[in-house]
């Protein structure tokens, strides 16, 4: 073995032991750090407790809030389906209406008797707005087509008012 090979084999060697020494130093220094961690100290657990109770509040008003919110929005979602359920019941009393007419139903009849004694109320704000053309018995109600037209934005804007209770919307 010449010089050179001595040399290179001996700073191999102290580069070796150089990093076996870093490596006890480097597991003592985290031993030492695993037992400071492991004691706890007053002052470091009383502000844990006092942020994990914290933490425990929030989570639970958050499920409280979630819970009156699907509450809130099933009772205005059912109360919607009443709603939707009277309007088409508004809607098909005055297609009849108008179908009846359009058809020149006889006026003597019991059921034209009976859907014009439902409709009555519904299209009376209506009634002569606009002109009805027909020829003999047989009337386009162009009134009641009105109605039904002003009766589906109302029925709308009550669908959208309601949602108002059910969103929350987070911008403006």
């Amino acid at each position: 073995m010449n010089d050179d090979d001595k040399l290179a084999a001996d700073e191999a060697r102290k580069l070796e032991q150089h990093e076996d020494v870093k490596g006890e130093v480097r597991e003592q220094v985290h031993d030492n750090i695993a037992r400071k961690a492991a004691v706890a100290r007053p002052a470091e657990s009383a502000s844990e407790d006092v942020l994990a109770g914290q933490m425990k509040q929030n989570a639970v008003r958050e499920v409280a809030e979630t819970e009156n919110a699907i509450a809130r929005a099933r009772t205005v979602t059912r109360v919607s389906q009443v709603i939707d359920y009277v309007f088409f019941l508004v809607y098909a009393i005055i297609t009849m209406e108008i179908v009846l007419e359009a058809l020149g139903a006889r006026e003597g009849a019991g059921f034209k008797q009976f859907v014009d004694a439902l409709a009555g109320p519904l299209v009376a704000p209506f009634e002569g707005l606009m002109a009805d053309p027909g020829r003999g018995e047989f009337r386009l109600m162009l009134s009641y087509v009105f109605a039904l037209i002003a009766y589906f934005l109302l029925h709308m804007a009550v669908k959208k008012l309601l949602r108002l209770f059910v969103q929350q919307k987070t911008t403006i």
